[in-house]
């Protein structure tokens, strides 16, 4: 990555695209950045875009007038989006998906990933700087974000559990691809997943909440990927059994600071200001 717009002075104009798109934090993660730094004039907004939607709309913005700093990129985009710019970076390339778009002064659309290196940040902040072997539970686009990140952490095998042949088969794929050595279990065994001394679990809201009944006497890390509702039953079950935990808005924070360096071109971006705005909202959410 090079080049970003990246002066810091003026507006600019930020947003998160995806679709469903209304319940992220992405807004006020990256809000609560632009005030504590003092970019005056920058805004980051929200817009409802599915796959065949990003093309029109880099389009729109590209003929709009407005000087667009970047975006931040959710599901179904992130590898819609790779045929659309100019480059991408080695992280992103890895894992052929890119959730952050930065706009350059002489017009290019690049391409980064910072899922990856968020999830990194967000273990080692909880003192997990490296780990024997770990279990992935889960086989989608986060679990392929996830074996990236375990290629810079995890000296051993990390086993996946899926529910199905063919995403035992694309889980092998990532491994190899990204040198981990990855085995794969039944989801009927991912119980078995739990006494790793790091377990990362990618799955959806509810997917995996009958686990917390099988949480071991010592637990050693759980990465729990969900932020709402929060905390899951799993890693409720895991914190009351003195386990550490890792949770889903520890990532978004963390790959939201490298999102905010990479469009303003300034860091650090501040985390602590981004973490508070973003434990206030589900705060409210909550009440």
């Amino acid at each position: 990555m090079s080049e970003p717009v990246g002066s810091g002075t003026g507006g600019r104009r930020a947003a998160v695209l995806g679709s469903p798109i209304a319940h992220s934090l992405s807004p006020v993660l990256h809000r609560a950045a632009y005030g504590a730094m003092g970019l005056a004039g920058w805004t980051y907004d929200r817009f409802e875009v599915g796959e065949d939607g990003i093309a029109p709309f880099l389009e729109k913005i590209a003929g709009s007038g407005e000087r667009w700093a970047g975006l931040s990129l959710t599901m179904p985009l992130k590898r819609a989006v790779i045929p659309l710019l100019d480059g991408i970076g080695d992280t992103a390339a890895s894992v052929e998906a890119v959730n952050t778009v930065v706009f350059t002064d002489d017009g290019r659309r690049l391409g980064e990933n910072t899922d990856i290196p968020g999830m990194v940040a967000a273990l080692r902040e909880r003192g997990v700087e490296s780990v024997p072997r770990a279990a992935v539970l889960g086989a989608g686009a986060t679990a392929s974000s996830a074996l990236a990140a375990l290629a810079r952490i995890c000296s051993g095998e990390v086993t996946a559990y899926v529910r199905s042949r063919a995403r035992a088969e694309e889980m092998r794929g990532w491994g190899t691809r990204l040198g981990v050595e990855v085995t794969t279990a039944d989801w009927a065994d991912a119980p078995r997943a739990l006494t790793a001394p790091l377990v990362i679990a990618t799955t959806p809201a509810g997917a995996a909440d009958a686990l917390a009944a099988a949480v071991p006497e010592r637990p050693g890390t759980l990465f729990d990927v969900l932020y709402e509702p929060w905390p899951t039953p799993l890693a409720a079950a895991w914190a009351a059994r003195g386990g550490r935990v890792v949770g889903g808005l520890d990532l978004l924070v963390h790959q939201a600071v490298l999102q905010v360096e990479l469009m303003t071109g300034r860091a650090p971006a501040p985390l602590d200001a981004m973490r508070a705005a973003g434990e206030a909202a589900l705060a409210a959410r909550a009440s």
